[in-house]
Formats: structure tokens, C-alpha cells, sequence
């Protein structure tokens, strides 16, 4: 999976928590949850819920904390799938 295919399916799981669908549309890895999306910090534990399902990865509490923009999201998702495909090929 590519960065776009990941940036693609990560709008789709934010879609339902984003209260601004102008924001949405404006999407980018530099999105702010809070300020640009307004996604407030109870629906991020389901967003990330979300994320984990749909890429069937784990993302651990630590890894959470420090996620504040989209693109920390889009590296932690990146970073998960890169090791999972690592131990599939090991």
C-alpha cells in the first residue's frame, strides 16, 4: 500500500468524526485534529479504533500520545505496515 492508498482510506475512516466537511475537503497531512478538522479527543480513541481495524494493525497507548497532526497519524500507519509486511516476509 502506497502513501496516497493510506492518506486515501485514512480520509475515509475520518469522514464520520470530521464536524466540518469543508475541512475534509482541504485535507492534508499538515490537518490539525483539533483546530482544522474538529475531531475532539473523544472520537480520536474511535478514530484510531478505526485506523486499526481498517489496516489491521496496533497502534500501542505511547504511539497515541503523540499523534497530533494527520501526517504523525499517517507515519505511525505507515510505520505499522511496513514492520507487519516485515514479519510476514520473515
Amino acid at each position: 500500500m502506497n502513501k496516497n492508498q493510506i492518506i486515501e482510506k485514512f480520509k475515509e475512516i475520518l469522514e464520520p468524526y470530521v464536524q466540518n466537511p469543508e475541512a475534509l475537503e482541504n485535507f492534508s497531512e499538515e490537518s490539525d485534529f483539533i483546530n482544522d478538522l474538529k475531531i475532539n479527543s473523544t472520537n480520536m480513541v474511535d478514530v484510531f479504533l478505526d485506523v486499526e481495524d481498517a489496516f489491521d494493525i496496533e497502534i500501542e497507548n505511547a504511539e497515541l500520545e503523540q499523534i497530533q497532526s494527520s501526517e504523525d497519524a499517517i507515519d505511525v500507519i505507515t510505520r505499522k505496515l511496513e514492520e507487519k509486511e516485515k514479519l510476514s516476509n520473515s
